[in-house]
Parts: C-alpha cells; structure tokens; sequence
C-alpha cells in the first residue's frame, strides 16, 4: 500500500488508526509501541519519495519527557522514520520541546483527539463553543510554539481551522477541518471504500469493498464448480 501511495502522497502518516482498520480494535487506545513500529517498518519498505511519519500510541509519551523521547528514539530507530507525531492535550507541549531539542523531529495533533475518545466521551467535533475553540487555539499556539514542524487539525469547525491555520506558523494537516487548512489527510482505507460506513469528512474515492466482495464470490463460484484451476493455472509434467 505504501508504495502504491508513495507516487502521489508527500507525506505518509502511519496513524495509530491503524488498530481500528487493521485490527479491528473499537478505538486507539490499546494500540502499542511494538504495533506502530511493526507497521512504520512496512511502510518504510514501500515509501521511495514520501516523507514517513509514525504515531506515538497512547501511554507511550504522557508518562514523562524522559520516556516520551526514548519510546520516540526506539520509533526512528528501529523504522527509519523521519519524525513521529503525538497528540497535543494540556501537557504535551513540553513534551515535544523536550524531544525537539534532542533531535526529534514532531508533528503535532490538536482538535478532535481519537487517544482522548474515552475521557471524551466518543469521537465528537470540537471548537463548536467559544470556549473549546479558545482552548484548542491556545493548545494549537503551544504546540507550534515547542517546535512541532506541522500540525494536525482533526475534527473542528471550519472557523477554527482557518483560525489556527493563520495563527501559527508551521503547516496545518486537516482531517475533518475543512480546506481551510495547508495540507490534508484522510485514513487510506476510508478514502478508498473499505468500510460500510465512512466519517462525514470523508470523500470516497474508490468501492473496494463491493470489488472485493465481488471477486471473493466469483472465486469461491469457481472452486466450487470446479472450473478454477484450470489448465492454464495448472503444471503439467514435461514431455521427455
């Protein structure tokens, strides 16, 4: 997947997602270390031209600017990743001045934040009141301010977006935050069709799932009437 994106894509994030619509988890917050660096390796084999960033899963950078940079070292150590991303709730931007400085570079995330769902109270849009959308401005100042090369605007009204996008100044990635933001992004097997039902924010691409739904049953039709394999995807003995 990675290397059929990599042509068209400037940048890949290997989202936490990931656990949602690979593993089939109900959200992200029992994602681990080990399962973000086994699929930042995967992808890292297929991007060429693409820059490759890796989500830091919950409880893996909260805990303390110390562990916060060794978890995100092992990351690039062991992907070879060019930056890794964390989202940016009250306490992180210390966090991301402290791996910064050390050599780390780190997009950040404001907005709607999936790690936060369950303190949340599900995935719900943010900055629809004055306060959120003065928190959330705030929150995304600080993250720029501790040297986050990019943020991440996740699930806010289009206001807010366009206000963050002019406040600070590194580029602002939406999902969900309208075009008023630098860049965009969207999870790869919502954008093309895998699932039922997709966000709201979502524009569908491709149907892969009738497609592969259709060639599961067209295959299983042939084994069972036995006209798959036939002879030309059959080895015959040679003729001595």
């Amino acid at each position: 997947m990675a290397a059929i994106l990599d042509e068209a894509c400037d940048l890949l994030l290997v989202g936490d997602s990931v656990g949602m619509v690979v593993h089939g988890m109900p959200n992200t917050v029992g994602v681990t270390l080990e399962m973000m660096i086994l699929h930042g390796q995967a992808v890292m084999r297929g991007a060429r031209k693409a820059m490759v960033v890796v989500d830091m899963p919950f409880g893996s950078y909260e805990g303390s600017c110390e562990l916060a940079y060794a978890n995100a070292a092992r990351i690039m150590k062991e992907t070879g990743a060019q930056a890794v991303k964390v989202e940016s709730g009250p306490t992180v931007p210390a966090t991301i001045d402290y791996m910064v400085k050390r050599g780390i570079p780190v997009m950040g995330h404001v907005g709607l934040r999936p790690q936060a769902v369950l303190v949340d109270g599900g995935f719900k849009a943010k900055g629809r009141t004055d306060d959120e959308r003065a928190r959330i401005l705030d929150e995304a100042r600080a993250t720029a301010d501790a040297g986050a090369f990019a943020v991440v605007v996740e699930g806010v009204a289009e206001p807010l977006a366009r206000d963050i996008t002019a406040a600070i100044a590194p580029p602002t990635i939406g999902i969900g935050a309208s075009a008023g933001c630098d860049g965009q992004i969207l999870v790869t097997d919502d954008m093309l069709g895998l699932f039922d039902w997709t966000p709201k924010f979502v524009r569908r691409y491709a149907d892969l799932r009738s497609e592969i739904g259709q060639a599961a049953r067209a295959y299983a039709d042939d084994v069972r009437s036995r006209t798959f394999p036939g002879e030309g995807e059959t080895y015959f003995s040679k003729k001595t």
